[in-house]
């Protein structure tokens, strides 16, 4: 995943599989431990880059938070962790009564974006499908994934741990920021 630049787990794990000849998915490794073989190795190797690479995209993801504040935006993703890949950018979840309501803002900013769909595992079970619209602030990408109001109490799964990914405040951002984490 580091050095290909593959980003979705699953992808990942069937490249590797088709490689090492290991077809049983039960010996596929469990997402949480790739993630903690990509720390480590970003802990050894990168460490330096990647503390400064964390630190401005997350300021550069609370930028984004307060421009788009009426949409009680939730950093989620590997921001909220110690490791990085820059080109994943920042990705927010913005709720909102429909995603016009972002479009708008983002008209009324000037800000050219891209749309597309983003399908998202729920605790139920079921899968649903939410707008992305994804723009390009300064070299950094931003995500943002429109969800229904009444979706804040339910969020999606992360992909990670496979839990609720509720994400931070624009207050946990700045919390985050201030700590030195």
């Amino acid at each position: 995943m580091s050095q290909d630049g593959v980003i979705e787990f699953e992808r990942a794990k069937s490249k590797a599989a088709l490689r090492t000849g290991i077809v049983d998915r039960r010996c596929w490794p469990r997402n949480d431990e790739i993630q903690e073989a990509l720390t480590a190795q970003r802990e050894l190797f990168e460490r330096d880059a990647q503390d400064a690479e964390l630190r401005q995209l997350r300021q550069q993801a609370l930028e984004a938070m307060r421009m788009f504040a009426d949409f009680e935006p939730r950093l989620v993703g590997q921001l909220l962790s110690n490791t990085v890949v820059k080109w994943r950018g920042v990705r927010l979840h913005l709720h909102a009564e429909s995603p016009e309501e972002v479009v708008l803002e983002l008209l009324n900013r000037r800000i050219p974006w891209e749309q597309r769909e983003s399908v998202l595992r729920y605790p139920d079970g079921e899968q649903r499908s939410h707008p992305t619209l994804s723009f390009v602030a300064g070299d950094t990408s931003v995500d943002l994934i429109v969800l229904p109001v009444h979706g804040k109490r339910s969020p999606p799964l992360s992909a990670l741990t496979e839990r609720p990914e509720r994400g931070l405040d624009l207050h946990g951002v700045r919390q985050l920021l201030d700590s030195g984490d």
